[in-house]
């Protein structure tokens, strides 16, 4: 009976304690591998709060700044990118007197104040005032984080990485001359539980989770990382499992093997709002309202015109030329504006994994990738196999050589028995192959791409898996049955609200190209979990394009002409090459396709035309041919340029997300600033589409847009600081100079034109939809957390209603709206464009 009783209460100790670690990690924000970075909000765990509130409470914890600095206020003033009528009433409405010039200066004087004083306020974290005898502990922590959390990068294993993480560090603590020869590190017990008891017994165990927030926080970097390694389960996780009981267990002891107090000195109930912080909040918030007002301006207008033309125009349904789907990305935007222009074009919006959550594994390569958002977990495995035995060999005989040659000389590289060697006698050939890839980085390119023209891409010689025949891979299925093939096409046009399909319809995922790039993946495709689309594209093009799946698709009502071919590409986010893969399309549509490859390289040239200028720093670029050409090439210099730290902006300068038709945006410059999703109320009586945009790809754009947002207002808090100073380390993220905590969020010159200057500017994410406002107060009512993250002031939600004469509706609080506009006029507002403060 004794011993019963014993096992009872070890379990419910054990609960216990592992229940407020689960509260504690809820502080830290999730952090991807750095090969496939996903964008995501670094303050996710507060989404419960308020805004205000949460920034305050993160500034204490995590100790970085929530909110713009009053330069970058100041400047935004003085471009007139903030109405100074809506800067004035937001001032008034919180109580301000002051001028906005007074104001800023106040903030100013806080800023320096809270600053000396060490209390939270307008200042980046801080590690040099950290405890010496906490760095000490740290160092030897992320040394032995860094070896175990390896994926592929180091040469030596740590050892007994297969037994977990706290049993492999209690291997080798006796060996590690840096750790303490007394404390609970001294002895660590055999359980984790059991060393976190027996260092926090001296401490009440009302502090013990405030104890764990403040742990979590100090290395917020591992410990998300951690975080989202355990929730993935992937296959590094399995071979070599880690959890945060053992990582906090480790850190624990180690903190008293050096004396370290923990009593908490806050915790997440701790922060606190200040006065410089409300004058913040109106400063931002006008801002938001001026892009907001310009953008919801535009599109009640266009929603007007748009009546006006189906009226005149009812009865008619001209076929396009062809119909290309982008990703929702606002890279997107840019192209698509100039594919219209080139021909009789409709171009779509729709998320970038199109629709099928799966597990992508490509031929030849030893791990599968999660090609589907985040907020998601795959429902299939999808392989690739060789469809021609000849052009097989010949590629593998390639690949493999390649392959082998690269190892080769990695092995001489980074084996210390052959490395000095191998640079005595490579030095030179390295040293010329360093300055061809400096000096003339696009003629490296242009033979790199002649060498790989010469063997051909898995896409032309590969098949994949479409079709489900009974085969699993771990617990996903191989493939989709038809009636989820049906299920993904019938979504995918429901969706965009597709009645009239082209010739040739193209699912175009995207990429990014760099050399030299540890954020590469941050380029990619973020609706595939920093993936590229292509994969995802030639699965929905497989789908459609099955017969089986167009006769089921006619009996829901989508009648695809026998003549539609649909066909993938990828659009290259860095060069706005479009590449096509059409292997299988018919030699019926030659001409079309030759006029729909002439028209994308038109579009390219005016495209790359525009995004040069942005990069340069000048709004005013020439897209005419000539210089469309010579962007061309730079484009393709920088994504060869093995130091070109900006080989493009990515997704800076995100504020905006249209879901509606395309001719409420086709004739507005958004600047490449707005996610854009096709959407058609009319086709959608039970708002199943809308609840599915709502959910899942809004949701998706408010994570990327908080990336970008806290990675602005404080780089070296919620970013990752200059690409010049970062070190990689095991292939999982990286570090500023060389140890310490994991950076989380964007590199410095992905958001900022200049150390002091942003390019990026921090909003909040303006969503605008265009649908009945009923509709969607019913959508949010079924949704708690959405309507969560709009009660706090996360992001914004407006509604241009086509049934109430297209007036706009603002979402307050608690499912109420208010009028956002009157009778919308006839001017064409740019969104981007300065606000005047009188007409």
């Amino acid at each position: 009976m004794s011993t019963e009783r014993t096992v009872e209460k070890s379990t419910v100790e054990k609960s216990t304690v592992e229940e407020r670690i689960d509260r504690a990690a809820t502080t830290v924000g999730s952090l991807w591998p750095i090969h496939s970075f996903v964008t995501a909000n670094p303050l996710a765990g507060f989404e419960d709060l308020p805004f205000d509130e949460a920034v305050g409470q993160a500034a204490d914890l995590l100790g970085g700044r929530g909110y713009p600095s009053p330069e970058t206020f100041r400047a935004a003033l003085d471009r007139g990118q903030i109405d100074p009528r809506i800067l004035d009433s937001e001032l008034t409405e919180r109580g301000y007197e002051a001028d906005p010039g007074t104001l800023l200066e106040r903030m100013e004087a806080e800023a320096e104040s809270t600053s000396a004083t060490g209390e939270p306020g307008f200042r980046a974290a801080d590690p040099e005032g950290t405890d010496p005898d906490v760095r000490r502990a740290d160092r030897v922590l992320t040394k032995w984080l860094s070896a175990f959390l390896d994926e592929g990068q180091a040469r030596w294993s740590m050892p007994n990485r297969e037994a977990g993480f706290y049993r492999a560090v209690r291997s080798v603590a006796a060996h590690d001359r840096r750790i303490p020869d007394e404390g609970v590190v001294a002895d660590l017990p055999e359980s984790p539980i059991d060393a976190i008891e027996a260092v926090l017994e001296p401490y009440p165990e009302s502090q013990w989770v405030p104890v764990f927030e403040e742990q979590f926080a100090a290395l917020s970097g591992w410990t998300g990382f951690i975080n989202r390694r355990a929730d993935d389960d992937g296959a590094w996780q399995s071979a070599f499992p880690i959890a945060l009981e053992g990582y906090l267990a480790v850190r624990l002891a180690l903190l008293d093997g050096f004396g370290v107090d923990l009593e908490p000195s806050t915790g997440r109930d701790g922060g606190t709002v200040g006065p410089a912080d409300g004058i913040a909040d109106a400063f931002l918030s006008a801002w938001e309202a001026s892009y907001r007002g310009d953008l919801v301006e535009a599109v009640a207008a266009e929603s007007e015109a748009l009546d006006d033309a189906a009226s005149a125009d009812r009865g008619s349904a001209d076929r396009p030329d062809a119909q290309l789907v982008f990703c929702i990305d606002t890279r997107s935007e840019v192209v698509r504006r100039h594919v219209e222009a080139t021909g009789d074009y409709e171009t779509h919006g729709y998320a970038g994994f199109f629709g099928i959550p799966m597990e992508y594994r490509g031929y030849g390569s030893e791990v599968s990738n999660d090609a589907c958002p985040p907020i998601l977990d795959p429902k299939h495995h999808v392989t690739e196999a060789p469809a021609d035995g000849d052009t097989r060999a010949s590629r593998d005989r390639w690949s493999s050589l390649r392959e082998a040659a690269g190892e080769a000389v990695e092995t001489l590289k980074t084996n210390p028995a052959t490395a000095f060697g191998f640079v005595e006698n490579a030095g030179s050939g390295y040293g010329l192959a360093l300055a061809a890839r400096t000096l003339v980085p696009g003629r490296v390119r242009d033979l790199l791409v002649g060498a790989d023209d010469a063997v051909p891409d898995d896409h032309e010689f590969c098949d994949q898996t479409v079709d489900h025949r009974g085969d699993r891979a771990g617990d996903l299925p191989v493939g989709l049955t038809r009636e989820e093939k049906v299920e993904y096409a019938a979504t995918a046009f429901e969706l965009m609200g597709w009645e009239t399909f082209g010739r040739l319809v193209v699912f175009a995922g995207h990429a990014g190209e760099t050399a030299n790039n540890p954020y590469d993946s941050s380029l990619d495709c973020g609706a595939c979990a920093g993936n590229p689309g292509g994969p995802n594209a030639r699965l929905l093009a497989a789908v459609c394009n099955d017969e089986s799946v167009r006769a089921d698709l006619r009996d829901r009502g989508f009648d695809v002409p026998e003549d539609t071919v649909f066909l993938a590409g990828q659009h290259n986010t860095t060069t706005d090459e479009i590449e096509l893969y059409d292997g299988h399309v018919p030699e019926s549509h030659d001409d079309d396709l030759d006029r729909l490859r002439a028209d994308l390289d038109a579009a390219r040239e005016h495209a790359a035309a525009e995004r040069v200028g942005s990069t340069d720093g000048d709004d005013t670029a020439s897209v005419d041919g000539a210089d469309g050409g010579a962007s061309v090439r730079e484009t393709e210099r920088r994504a060869a340029d093995w130091a070109e730290t900006r080989p493009e902006w990515g997704l800076a300068g995100n504020a905006g997300f249209v879901i509606g038709p395309r001719g409420l945006t086709s004739d507005l410059d958004l600047d490449g600033r707005a996610f854009l999703h096709s959407y058609d109320w009319s086709t959608d009586p039970d708002g199943d589409a809308l609840e599915a945009i709502l959910t899942g790809p809004m949701v998706v754009t408010q994570w990327i847009n908080a990336q970008y947002y806290f990675s602005t207002v404080d780089n070296a808090a919620y970013g990752s600081g200059s690409k010049v100073t970062q070190n990689p380390v095991g292939n999982v993220g990286v570090y500023q100079g060389n140890g310490g905590d994991l950076m989380t969020g964007l590199p410095l010159q992905s958001v900022m034109a200049a150390d002091d200057e942003p390019y990026h500017q921090p909003l909040r994410l303006s969503t605008v939809v265009h649908a009945p406002v009923d509709r969607v107060t019913e959508v949010l009512a079924d949704h708690g957390k959405l309507t969560g993250l709009l009660d706090n002031d996360w992001l914004s939600l407006t509604v241009v209603d086509p049934t109430r004469e297209h007036r706009a509706f603002h979402y307050e609080d608690g499912l109420e709206w208010s009028s956002a506009s009157e009778a919308p006029d006839a001017r064409r507002a740019v969104p981007n464009a300065p606000a005047v403060a009188d007409d």
